[in-house]
């Protein structure tokens, strides 16, 4: 059975640093799969925050992101992180962490495995 789950969310004020952690397990990742992160804060629809392909050689940003978080992987621990800097309010959101069937992809269609979330809370 395919699992993704995540840690690393909390509370922090504005300025500060988070990083959150996600690893797969289960036959279905045993093949090469992209990861990444996804966010929803109430009200708001859902975005594609962050990918990563399996060799780690392309990665996507949402723009809003770019600067101050950084995606990375570690194949042997079957777990990505996601360094998130310069933490915003605007970054508050429940994190979810994702994986897509293929060495890379950048649509978030393609990311049909999903975790239960962990929620990031970035006060002013």
């Amino acid at each position: 059975q395919a699992q993704l789950v995540e840690s690393g969310g909390g509370s922090v004020q504005a300025g500060g640093s988070l990083r959150l952690s996600c690893t797969a397990s289960g036959r279905t990742f045993g093949s090469t799969v992209s990861m990444g992160w996804l966010r929803q804060a109430p009200g708001k629809e859902r975005e594609f925050v962050a990918a990563i392909s399996y060799s780690g050689g392309n990665k996507y940003y949402l723009d809003s992101v770019k600067g101050r978080f950084t995606i990375s992987r570690d194949n042997n621990k079957n777990t990505i992180y996601l360094q998130m800097n310069t933490l915003k309010p605007e970054d508050t959101a429940v994190y979810y962490c994702a994986a897509a069937l293929a060495p890379w992809s950048a649509s978030p269609d393609d990311y049909e495995y999903r975790g239960q979330g962990t929620q990031v809370t970035v006060s002013s």
